[in-house]
């Protein structure tokens, strides 16, 4: 307060308390007020399950699922998953006795954000849920999907999963064939100024990697998150966890032949900048004679599958799509697990268990030409020895030529 004014107060002849309500009126006339808003949660509840979760909703299936990402079953599912894990999500009263949002608001306003990649106060007009506790119930919501789904949606392929995929890469002609492997930049709008450097690449903007293997259905097997963006492909491959049970000898061993030689090491798919790895099959980058644009037509045309998933999590889930709002890399970590968890989750509700697809990797040869075993070993020696299998650059190059004259073989004369 000014000397001024104290000036002004004490030759003033006004009253004690309208001087008293001067002064108080000076100290907080540049004081920002608050104002309360109704959000009559309860309506919002009323409306949002008269629209979708009624026995006869408003809005039909189709318009359910494009709006939430999921049939109304999954989303269910989902709900009563959450709701016992966390109480947060379960309907309380508060101490004026009055009903709080419901799982329903909650979870829905998460997904909205997810989904959409919205503001939080975009949800407070149709939800009633106000921008805070709309933060606070997309923090918890993701949370709790990692903690209680990513045992089993980002779990290790097993035997099946396995042999699965490996029928589908020889159907393509592609033998030992584990789907892609690709990396994606997820722009990060907040990051802390000091850590700009870090984060920046050849994007010239802050951005945090996802290291992703994805099979032809676009299922996720393998999701690596967090790196800074001023990593590439490589230096993400040398800090992945990708093949750590198979150096540790705790994977499935494959045994195939190709053009007469053989091999016992499982390949993805890549492109141009990944090391030449036996565990690595790349395309040739100007290929000349009829086998070699072939096999680089081929190898290009099943490598778009992990490009092809990001898209579509990119597309389900716009919140990875737009640049990060958030802080703290802890919380762009649980929600980006939580969206390809709910990406497969998704996938899993829509696969139809009598596709043809589920039906031919049975049925593809009498006598395939990949063959799993049991045999895990886990000595520090074998631990080196494969290890430096793995990167070994000769099996790479006979790899690609034996797969040269296989896809010829099998497509040349068609």
């Amino acid at each position: 307060m000014g000397r001024s004014l104290f000036r002004k107060l004490l030759f003033d002849d006004s009253d004690e308390d309208e001087i008293m309500r001067r002064v108080l009126k000076g100290s907080t006339s540049q004081r920002k007020r608050c104002r309360y808003i109704e959000h009559d949660r309860l309506a919002g509840h009323k409306r949002l399950y008269l629209d979708y979760f009624a026995d006869t909703p408003a809005y039909p299936p189709n318009l359910f699922r494009r709006r939430f990402r999921m049939s109304r079953s999954l989303f269910l599912h989902i709900q009563s998953k959450v709701e016992t894990y966390e109480p947060y999500f379960i309907q309380r009263r508060d101490n004026a006795q009055r009903l709080s949002l419901s799982s329903l608001q909650k979870i829905t306003a998460a997904l909205r954000m997810l989904a959409y990649g919205m503001a939080a106060d975009f949800m407070n007009e149709y939800v009633r849920i106000g921008e805070s506790t709309a933060i606070e119930s997309l923090k918890k919501f993701v949370n709790v999907v990692v903690d209680i789904f990513s045992k089993e949606y980002l779990r290790s392929t097993n035997n099946e999963d396995i042999a699965r995929l490996l029928a589908n890469g020889e159907r393509h002609g592609f033998p030992g064939m584990l789907e892609s492997i690709d990396c994606m930049h997820w722009k990060w709008k907040n990051c802390p100024t000091t850590w700009k450097g870090q984060y920046s690449g050849h994007i010239r903007e802050p951005t945090i990697f996802l290291e992703a293997v994805a099979s032809f259905d676009l299922w996720i097997w393998h999701a690596f998150f967090g790196l800074p963006g001023s990593n590439n492909d490589i230096n993400v491959l040398e800090r992945s966890p990708i093949f750590s049970e198979l150096e540790q000898g705790r994977a499935l061993a494959v045994n195939y032949s190709i053009n007469g030689h053989e091999y016992i090491m499982r390949y993805y798919l890549t492109d141009g900048i990944y090391p030449k790895w036996s565990t690595f099959v790349k395309t040739i980058p100007s290929p000349r004679g009829h086998k070699r644009k072939l096999f680089a037509k081929a190898q290009e045309a099943n490598r778009k599958d992990v490009e092809r998933a990001f898209g579509v999590l990119q597309a389900r889930f716009a919140i990875v799509r737009g640049p990060a709002r958030f802080f703290y890399s802890e919380t762009l970590q649980d929600i980006m697990k939580a969206c390809v968890i709910l990406h497969n989750m998704i996938i899993e509700d829509k696969r139809d268990v009598n596709e043809a697809v589920e039906l031919d990797y049975e049925q593809i040869d009498d006598n395939p030409t990949v063959q799993l075993s049991q045999e895990r070993t886990n000595k520090f020696t074998e631990f080196i020895e494969t290890h430096q299998c793995i990167r070994d650059h000769e099996i790479h190059s006979q790899l690609q030529l034996d797969l040269i004259e296989h896809l010829w073989q099998l497509q040349g004369e068609l």
